[in-house]
């Protein structure tokens, strides 16, 4: 088992983390949060995969859903904020 391997067992075990969040999480702003986690873990999962693999062009990828996140994780927050008032 190399580095790589071990990384992607500890993302994996990360990502089983945020699914429960998001299935027992309390609020909408702790769903949100596993949601924006678990995303994280997905795309540092992918930029793993395309270091083991040596793709370099999975790392374009990363960096396109890098952004795709973070509008997603503002958006949320936006709805969630306005749900709150």
């Amino acid at each position: 088992m190399t580095v790589l391997d071990a990384a992607l067992l500890v993302l994996a075990l990360s990502l089983i983390v945020a699914i429960v969040r998001i299935v027992l999480g309390p609020t909408d702003a702790d769903r949100v949060i596993a949601v924006d986690f678990g995303f994280v873990v997905f795309v540092a999962a992918v930029a793993l995969l395309a270091v083991r693999a040596e793709a370099p062009a999975m790392l374009d990828l990363v960096l396109v859903a890098t952004l795709v996140g973070f509008l997603s994780t503002v958006a949320l927050a936006r709805r969630v904020e306005r749900g709150a008032r």
